[in-house]
């Protein structure tokens, strides 16, 4: 009996191995993974999903939204597209990427949309939460209470514009859902989610969407990033009046997540006459939530193994075989698009072709300060905004000098990655005199998250722990980390 005790003993340790293996194959694989998403815009129909339902940290989608809840009150008469707003002091302390206006100016609700859609600027999202909402904890409630309504089961928010805070959590799926409730509820406003460039004095800003202007048929919705998040994108195209709908959260590039939204629609455009070929998936609202923590994909996106800052403008192309390990499958490389859409339209271009090409020409669409201008008053406010910029523009080589940050807290903009002052951004500061951060806290789970961006890290990891202070400067410039 006492001889194969060594031997019972070395049975039960191999079964609890070999239950530990089976546990981590059938547990969710979220590390270094990619939450993937395919959806019809009308009928709402699942085309492709994987790690759909894993909660995740939104960051600037977040702003889909906001804008949602904005023109739900212009629709609803509580306010209109000409109403006046003014800049707080809470909000122009917010964190790049902003369009840095100076607290006390004002501009229509209709102008701060445009600007917070296409620049993703975080001060204009909490213009639009203390107009609408009367303070950032006010209409995050409404969000909340929004998100319910629309059965995002998987969506909390403590800010409006996504900056890092504990608490700010979404799902592809509940994404899905607001982008479709989007379109459903608020056509007469869809313009908002597809202006390719706005031009504010003399300063033109593209949208960080890369499809708008490059995929046939793209036409909208918004790019969002943090350290935390990785590359987040939702998009719509439609092709012979059928939408769809792509989410891609966790991309390693700006660009990677522009490719693999275009291969998913690609995908699903091709399905339309092999839908026998798959099997049915059901409808995004009955996808099952799973219970776990968001993946914070942090050391990933901006490591220092990094050879440049992370920044939701990125240029970086991925492998034209679908990308980073563990996400082939999910969108079946440009090999399985090419095979799904031979023989039944002509040949597209390699999506990663596709997003490196330049963008169709469009006149970029003026916003101004000031209320509601037409005609010679636009083209007057338009010329002082311009001056503005001018003469609030830094002189001397001095502006441009400051200290290399640590690689995880460089700037999550790549316009607001090039510059170098500390001094308070104005109109054109984010795109050539804001300060890089020096060390600054983790974000706290506070509704007021966004009122305090000093405390919140530029990567944008609710996980992350405090850095010491840099010794050469103290932290007085705000972090860019999420646009």
């Amino acid at each position: 009996m006492h001889a194969l005790r060594p031997l019972l003993r070395k049975s039960l340790f191999n079964l609890f191995a070999a239950s530990l293996a089976c546990a981590a194959l059938l547990a969710p694989r979220v590390a270094n993974a990619e939450a993937l998403l395919l959806i019809e815009a009308e009928s709402g129909k699942v085309l492709q999903a994987e790690n759909a339902t894993i909660p995740w940290y939104p960051a600037s989608v977040t702003k889909i939204m906001t804008a949602y809840v904005t023109l739900k009150a212009v629709k609803d008469g509580r306010l209109t597209l000409d109403t006046l707003l003014t800049v707080s002091p809470t909000a122009a302390s917010q964190s790049p990427s902003k369009m840095g206006f100076r607290p006390g100016t004002q501009l229509t609700v209709d102008n701060a949309l445009k600007m917070m859609m296409v620049k993703s600027a975080n001060d204009m999202a909490v213009v639009l939460a203390e107009g609408v909402g009367g303070s950032i904890d006010g209409f995050s409630a409404m969000m909340n209470d929004t998100a319910q309504k629309l059965g995002m089961t998987q969506t909390s928010y403590v800010n409006p514009n996504g900056l890092p805070a504990d608490g700010q959590i979404t799902s592809a799926r509940d994404l899905g859902i607001l982008a479709r409730s989007f379109l459903r509820d608020l056509p007469e406003y869809e313009y908002f989610v597809h202006i390719p460039a706005i031009r504010f004095g003399k300063r033109v800003t593209g949208n960080f969407n890369k499809l708008i202007g490059r995929y046939p048929g793209a036409d909208g919705f918004k790019t969002g990033f943090i350290c935390a998040s990785g590359y987040n994108l939702v998009a719509s195209a439609t092709r012979n009046g059928r939408r769809l709908i792509a989410v891609v959260l966790g991309a390693n590039s700006g660009t990677a997540r522009a490719v693999k939204a275009a291969q998913l629609l690609e995908r699903g455009f091709a399905q339309d006459n092999l839908t026998w070929l798959r099997p049915s998936l059901g409808t995004v609202d009955k996808l099952v939530p799973v219970d776990a923590s968001p993946p914070n994909l942090r050391e990933d996106m901006c490591g220092g193994h990094r050879k440049r800052p992370a920044s939701d403008d990125d240029d970086a192309l991925i492998a034209t075989n679908g990308g980073t390990s563990g996400s082939a499958s999910a969108t079946g490389g440009e090999a399985q698009v090419t095979f799904f859409t031979a023989g039944l339209q002509p040949p597209l271009m390699k999506a990663s072709e596709l997003m490196a090409t330049a963008a169709a020409p469009a006149e970029p669409v003026l916003v101004y300060t000031g209320p509601t201008r037409t005609g010679t008053a636009l083209i007057a406010a338009v010329a002082a905004d311009a001056d503005q910029q001018t003469a609030s523009k830094p002189r001397g080589k001095k502006s441009r000098v400051a200290k290399k940050p640590d690689a995880a807290d460089k700037p999550a903009d790549k316009k607001d990655a090039k510059t170098a002052t500390a001094k308070p951004a104005d109109a054109k500061s984010d795109a050539k005199t804001a300060a890089k951060p020096a060390g600054t806290k983790h974000a706290a789970a506070k509704h007021d998250a966004a009122a305090k961006p000093a405390e919140k890290p530029a990567s944008g990891d609710p996980a992350a722990k405090p850095k010491p202070k840099a010794a050469t400067k103290p932290a007085a410039a705000k972090p860019a980390n999420n646009s």
